[in-house]
């Protein structure tokens, strides 16, 4: 982002993701991608169904590797990282939104918020105090005893968003975090990310095939055919 002399949270170089190395029907999905993201940055990933933005976000999410190329995560070589070290990670580094918000059907929203902090270790009175105030951060204080089936797709999505939060990560990935919403519900889950980035300083990172959405963040980066295609500044500048 220009002027901005904050540290790296995604520093991507060279990154290539190739499926069924080898074989005849070998595929190329990422073909030398360089990605730069800086601390407390808001971001967008634009482009087309195919266009390999998916791929790249599960290798940002640490949900895959790249075939080749060289990746940090706020500074750590993904490249050296363990197998066994991706989930630790991606438990304290990374908060996930899918479009599908992906809550556990058979309990509440206040479980569904607690639950990573159980995986952390967190006691139970810690997970409960620190769920009820995210909860209440994105305005799902009163649903909280609900069961995702009771609530709507916006009122699940924020749940989500607020189960991203429960290990306080640098970065948010949101994967078309609206794109089963209305523009109105829509509308309130993008405010609440714009609040998160403004007012708690969170590195986040849209991955959308909607212009408008992206229009809203600080630097859009658009992809195709597995290649950064264009970068530029949310109000159209191209980035120096």
């Amino acid at each position: 982002m220009e002027g901005n002399t904050a540290p790296f949270s995604i520093n991507m170089r060279n990154i290539h993701k190739r499926f069924y190395i080898g074989q005849p029907n070998e595929l190329e999905i990422l073909k030398g991608i360089d990605l730069q993201v800086r601390q407390g940055e808001f971001v967008s990933i634009v482009g087309a169904s195919g266009s390999g933005k998916s791929t790249l976000m599960n290798i940002i999410g640490a949900l895959d590797r790249a075939t080749e190329g060289e990746y940090e995560l706020d500074g750590v070589p993904m490249n050296e990282v363990p197998d066994d070290m991706l989930s630790e990670i991606r438990c304290y580094k990374i908060g996930f939104v899918f479009q599908t918000f992906n809550l556990i059907p058979r309990t509440t929203a206040l479980s569904n918020v607690a639950l990573p902090m159980l995986y952390s270790g967190v006691s139970a009175m810690a997970r409960s105090r620190r769920a009820k105030a995210l909860l209440e951060l994105v305005g799902m204080g009163e649903r909280m005893k609900h069961m995702p089936n009771e609530l709507s797709g916006g009122q699940k999505q924020r749940v989500a968003i607020a189960r991203a939060m429960a290990n306080d990560p640098a970065i948010i990935l949101a994967d078309e975090p609206t794109g089963a919403l209305d523009s109105n519900t829509g509308r309130i889950v993008m405010d609440l990310f714009h609040n998160l980035h403004e007012k708690q300083g969170k590195t986040i990172i849209l991955i959308t095939h909607n212009p408008e959405l992206a229009q809203e963040t600080q630097r859009i980066i658009t992809i195709s055919d597995g290649q950064v295609i264009r970068e530029e500044m949310g109000d159209g500048r191209p980035c120096i």
